[in-house]
């Protein structure tokens, strides 16, 4: 699975929520400062290209939708990020996260316990 530009990233949370969509109802999504119509469909072919979408054709317009699902992609990414910027540790991430104030202690709490009930169903 080949990494994904930032906005390339942005069309694939427009999509896995569409779960398909021509161009223009793709554009209709994009909060503020959208592409032109011709640089969207440029990414989109793109991401078709990486195998993230595929389309079905009708006549000469294209509906796209996603053939990676979120949660492959996300993992994908989580793991690379925990490697690339926590020393593969995932206590350094938890601790990165508290030490900025993103993450409560009440939180940790709730975590820990969903850790231990998967312990226990184990």
């Amino acid at each position: 699975m080949q990494k994904l530009t930032n906005k390339e990233e942005e069309i694939m949370h427009i999509l896995w929520k569409l779960k398909k969509a021509f161009v223009k109802e793709v554009m209709a999504e994009i909060p503020e400062e959208q592409p032109h119509y011709n640089t969207l469909s440029t990414i989109v072919r793109n991401l078709e290209e990486k195998g993230f979408v595929s389309h079905n054709a009708f006549g000469n317009t294209h509906q796209y939708f996603p053939i990676v699902n979120i949660e492959d992609y996300r993992k994908r990414f989580m793991n690379t990020a925990i490697d690339n910027y926590f020393n593969s540790s995932y206590k350094n991430m938890v601790s990165h996260f508290a030490k900025e104030e993103k993450i409560s202690a009440a939180e940790l709490r709730e975590i820990l316990t969903m850790i231990e009930n998967q312990e226990e169903k184990k």
